[in-house]
């Protein structure tokens, strides 16, 4: 949307659902995470005195007209109850608007996904690593991503192994973090034992965080045990993750993949790699790439995944070598 109504996105966001009806906007939250009905939320209980022009341009950058409404004579947060309870359910709402309105949180460890990362590091700072593990494994890959860059450096390698080490979280564990909740909320948190963490988790936490700080918790983990950091790292960025690459980076790791490699492993790739790489080669070779591909007829998957490990592999040499950057975090630049 327009940057220059001197609304932030939270802002434009809470008028365009505004302007949406209940039902509408109820279904856009739906699809929303925890932290950005928190901010809109927020934006449409302080939202006063919206002027025509300004809703009128939130609106044209949507690509929908407003017709003749002037403002939004709504109660707002009586708006906002109506539309949390229906995308959210009543209990879920309640604990939301009361967080928004007053700022009283809910209890419980679902609650700590509304919070700000930096809140949460302080509630876990001086807990046990295997307890921090646990909350983490709770939250949003991204959202945990930035309460470890919260947290002190010398523990993020710990916490992450923890991670990528979790299964059945234990009674025990449990009722020690009812206990970190308990002292924060003074509340008693209703938690059942489940499954959480693993590589997985550990893994796209990782891929939030900053390159210089991943690397870091990386060659840790990999001093205390480099199985698990090596499982990490494959799980951090799969074959399919190429079509991430800039331009350049593309160009210069198939220079190095041979055409038999290449055809094998773009059998099982996603449409979106392969249009990536047709693109960043000639007209011609993309032509005959494609023919070679028609030609091949069934591959076992197999010889799919060797083939894909193989160009994973180079790109990672690649990258070490500072030859092509392994990008989607960010966009490193080449100086």
């Amino acid at each position: 949307m327009s940057q220059n109504d001197g609304l932030d996105g939270a802002s434009r966001a809470a008028i365009l659902l505004m302007s949406l009806g209940e039902q509408d906007a109820a279904e856009v939250l739906k699809h929303m995470g925890p932290r950005e009905v928190q901010k809109i939320g927020t934006a449409m209980s302080t939202l006063s005195n919206v002027s025509r022009a300004k809703v009128s341009r939130v609106l044209e950058s949507f690509h929908h007209e407003i017709g003749d409404q002037t403002a939004l004579g709504i109660g707002n947060d009586d708006y906002l109850r109506s539309v949390l309870v229906q995308a959210l359910g009543e209990d879920k709402a309640g604990g939301i608007m009361d967080r928004i309105l007053s700022g009283q949180g809910s209890r419980g460890l679902d609650q700590l996904k509304w919070m700000d990362a930096r809140a949460i590091a302080e509630i876990v700072r001086l807990e046990h690593p295997q307890i921090i593990a646990i909350v983490l494994s709770h939250l949003d890959s991204d959202q945990a991503a930035e309460v470890l860059a919260h947290l002190p450096e010398r523990t993020r390698s710990d916490i992450i192994l923890r991670i990528a080490t979790l299964d059945s979280v234990q009674p025990a564990a449990i009722k020690e973090l009812d206990q970190v909740l308990e002292r924060q909320f003074s509340g008693n948190a209703s938690i059942k034992t489940s499954t959480v963490g693993g590589l997985k988790s550990a893994a796209e936490i990782l891929n939030y965080m900053d390159s210089s700080v991943e690397s870091a918790i990386i060659e840790s983990v990999t001093e205390a045990d480099a199985d698990t950091a090596q499982r990490i790292q494959d799980l951090m960025f799969v074959f399919d993750n190429l079509a991430e690459l800039d331009d350049r980076s593309m160009q210069t790791l198939l220079r190095e993949v041979s055409s038999e490699t290449l055809v094998v492993a773009l059998k099982g790739a996603e449409e979106a790699l392969r249009e990536r790489v047709f693109g960043n080669i000639s007209k011609r070779a993309a032509e005959m790439l494609r023919d070679d591909l028609e030609a091949k007829g069934p591959v076992r998957l197999s010889e799919v995944e060797a083939a894909q490990k193989e160009i994973l592999a180079i790109a990672r040499r690649m990258s070490d070598a500072g030859e092509i950057s392994l990008g989607g975090k960010g966009g490193e630049q080449y100086l």
